[in-house]
């Protein structure tokens, strides 16, 4: 049986993740691998993970719960240890796309398992980077369109590869759990 202790539990689980998430690919996207790809495009897509799953588990409320608090950890953090104009583009673009990224999930939430995940990752992955690399590289020297490109490409391919992890945790959750993944609103 779900308790109250146990869906605060999930969504402290659920916001820590997001902020680490955000800080982690807040400094690595200072770390081009080549001009098309930073190694922020590896580790970013897990907040599309945590923010999906959230919404599966507990219904989209509790996800943009989730979000609100990860991106207000993440952003005090991403100031104190990136550089605050990458931190600024992140917070702007990890906020406009995770509720996009929520809007559509919920939307989709009542066919096939793996179509809400991919189509909102997608969908908001876009948005995202289009975002990002704007705010955070326009008027600069550096490669800031193809790391966009490249680091979309990449967005891409890690949301299909996220999805095994998407459907193991759903498998391991309770029953009682499960039974409303496609039923909460």
């Amino acid at each position: 049986m779900r308790t109250h202790a146990m869906e605060r539990n999930a969504l402290i689980a659920g916001a820590t993740a997001m902020g680490l998430v955000v800080l982690v690919s807040n400094i690595a996207v200072g770390y081009p691998i080549n001009d098309w790809l930073t190694w922020g495009a590896l580790t970013y897509p897990l907040a599309f993970l945590v923010t999906d799953l959230t919404n599966r588990i507990l219904g989209a409320a509790p996800a943009r719960r989730v979000v609100y608090v990860g991106f207000a950890v993440g952003v005090l953090l991403s100031i104190v240890f990136a550089d605050l104009r990458i931190a600024l583009a992140s917070g702007s673009a990890f906020l406009l796309a995770q509720l996009l990224d929520i809007w559509i999930f919920d939307r989709l939430r009542r066919q096939s398992w793996w179509k809400a995940p991919i189509v909102s990752s997608l969908i908001a992955s876009a948005l995202d980077t289009a975002v990002f690399f704007t705010a955070a590289f326009a008027f600069t020297a550096l490669p800031w369109v193809t790391w966009a490109l490249g680091d979309y490409a990449a967005k891409l391919a890690m949301a299909a590869l996220l999805l095994a992890p998407f459907r193991a945790v759903l498998a391991a959750l309770p029953v009682e759990w499960r039974q409303s993944e496609t039923t909460r609103a």
